[in-house]
């Protein structure tokens, strides 16, 4: 079931990526924009009612990726149409929050422990994505000297490893529960070291 769902994701996110492309060879005036936009709706009314079909996690997982597809694709149309470093980055961020919003969801078929650590490393994944964003961000951002540039694109991958090595400690952290006594102070001191936590 999870394999059908992982493809039914990927082929919406690839076609409304192929959409996106295809219309973004010209610029987008406000009749596209709409139509667009009319699409996209349309597109996760279809992708929703499919999910009817499932049920259990099954079915939460499914409306999770159509919700994702349709917030990920208004992000993309906004970037299209009105193109800047901030909606960019809002692309982004929302690609970054439908990603966790179902792995996160494809947690629930776990229990314990292990559903404990796959809530983290979803987490942590999300943090990475959106760490990356502001990178990105920073390195597109217009108007500055090359020397204001490259002052901004180093302080926010200083900030965004800083925040990758706490998201990444707490997930490693998360799998030495699983552990007792020794072995447990043991792996959590190993990730402490590795992640640069004190």
């Amino acid at each position: 079931m999870h394999f059908k769902t992982n493809l039914l994701s990927r082929n919406l996110i690839a076609l409304s990526a192929a959409t996106l492309l295809a219309t973004s060879a010209m610029a987008m005036g406000q009749p596209e924009y709409k139509a667009a936009k009319d699409q996209i709706a349309a597109d996760y009314k279809v992708n929703k009612q499919k999910c009817d079909a499932l049920s259990g996690n099954a079915k939460d997982i499914c409306q999770k990726e159509a919700k994702g597809t349709e917030n990920v694709a208004k992000a993309d149309l906004e970037a299209q149409y009105k193109p800047s470093d901030k909606t960019a980055y809002k692309a982004r961020e929302a690609r970054a929050d439908a990603d966790y919003a179902i792995a996160k969801e494809k947690c629930d078929d776990l229990s314990g422990n292990a559903k404990d650590v796959c809530v983290k490393d979803a987490k942590a994944a999300q943090v990475t994505a959106k760490e990356n964003a502001k990178v990105a961000k920073a390195a597109a951002k217009p108007g500055e000297t090359a020397t204001e540039k490259a002052a901004g694109v180093a302080e926010a991958r200083k900030d965004a490893a800083a925040e990758k090595n706490e998201a990444n400690y707490k997930a490693a952290k998360e799998r030495c529960d699983a552990l007792a006594g020794d072995l447990k102070s043991k792996c959590v001191d190993d990730a402490k070291r590795q992640f640069g936590q004190s």
